[in-house]
């Protein structure tokens, strides 16, 4: 599909990489070579930053994503094809589906928080819902996703291709952090890590009450502020380098998130033979699937019963390595080619 000419949005590898800008990042590394990839910004701020980011070509103006969402909630213009000139196929990377005149859609949706908690991401449910519509093909991570896409979005089964996310092989050679990672940061000889943003998403408030006296200390990494504690520390954010040796060196990997879309944490941390603990909701089920020590979302004692459970019976590092070793950025590609062939006809 070398000739296929594919439009993809780099927006999110602008700023603090969160997991969708990992995504969209390892996305285009892997297809750079199977197709004729070009990526687009819908920003004037990072415009110029892209440029020296991307692994391919980048096209279009300078334009600010607030203004085109806004355009993009009330009609199709404008089109892609005037931004960026012509392609085949557009893939919005994140959510939102850009409008076109020829060019088939395909949008990844991550997963559906947006509709059980609209205040965090206003007028995200709109986009979305115009998205699906136009897109001839939908990507998301699991088959959990899908299954909810299908039954709350109303998308046609038959439109949905998952393309579940893959883990960079460094993580499986990543070792514990050095004394001077260690004193950079005051980390423990000994500790719990809890990897993303604070929240209720996420599940943070939630393990700050589960975590007893008997539990190593909790370690914090993400947006925010530094801050060093008796029991909590907290990192700020880590570029991927330091994160990786924060991971492998720690006791556990706790995501006690009230929704995910996959959860990548979870296989970077069995990539570097970490046990994981993690709420019961779908996508991480199926992920992690039966190697993770599993809670209820919300229940604070189950949550501390799974830490201690991880902590006295660990599963076998090679298996988790072995498990993980499973998701990779070649098959994510290979799917989402599936997509862009699906939107191509």
């Amino acid at each position: 599909m070398a000739d296929l000419r594919v439009l993809l949005d780099g927006t999110p590898l602008l700023g603090s990489r969160t997991g969708i800008g990992r995504y969209t990042a390892s996305l285009a590394a892997a297809l750079v070579s199977e197709v004729d990839l070009r990526l687009i910004g819908f920003t004037t701020r990072g415009w110029r930053e892209l440029r020296s980011l991307a692994p391919s070509r980048v096209v279009g103006p300078p334009i600010p994503a607030r203004v085109l969402r806004a355009l993009w909630s009330r009609g199709a213009f404008p089109p892609v094809e005037l931004l960026a000139g012509r392609c085949d196929v557009v893939h919005g990377t994140n959510f939102v589906l850009p409008p076109s005149v020829r060019a088939g859609g395909v949008v990844t949706v991550h997963d559906l928080a947006f509709l059980d908690a609209p205040e965090e991401a206003p007028g995200l449910a709109e986009l979305v819902r115009a998205s699906v519509r136009r897109a001839a093909a939908v990507c998301t991570p699991t088959e959990a996703v899908a299954d909810s896409v299908c039954s709350r979005l109303g998308v046609d089964r038959s439109k949905i291709v998952v393309t579940p996310l893959g883990v960079d092989p460094e993580w499986f050679d990543a070792t514990p952090p050095d004394q001077e990672v260690r004193s950079r940061h005051g980390i423990p000889d000994d500790y719990l890590l809890f990897v993303g943003a604070d929240g209720p998403r996420k599940g943070l408030p939630g393990l700050l009450r589960a975590h007893a006296d008997d539990l190593p200390p909790l370690v914090v990494a993400g947006p925010g502020d530094a801050a060093r504690g008796d029991r909590v520390l907290r990192t700020g954010y880590l570029p991927d380098s330091r994160l990786r040796r924060l991971v492998a060196g720690a006791r556990a990997l706790v995501l006690p998130s009230r929704d995910e879309g996959f959860g990548l944490p979870a296989l970077e941390a069995f990539a570097c033979g970490v046990p994981v603990v993690c709420s019961d909701v779908a996508a991480l089920r199926e992920v992690t699937s039966g190697h993770a020590s599993l809670f209820r979302y919300g229940d604070t004692d189950a949550l501390r019963a799974a830490l201690r459970r991880a902590l006295e019976s660990p599963p076998e590092s090679a298996a988790l390595r072995a498990h993980a070793a499973g998701f990779t950025w070649s098959r994510c590609a290979e799917a989402t080619l599936r997509a862009y062939r699906i939107a191509a006809r």
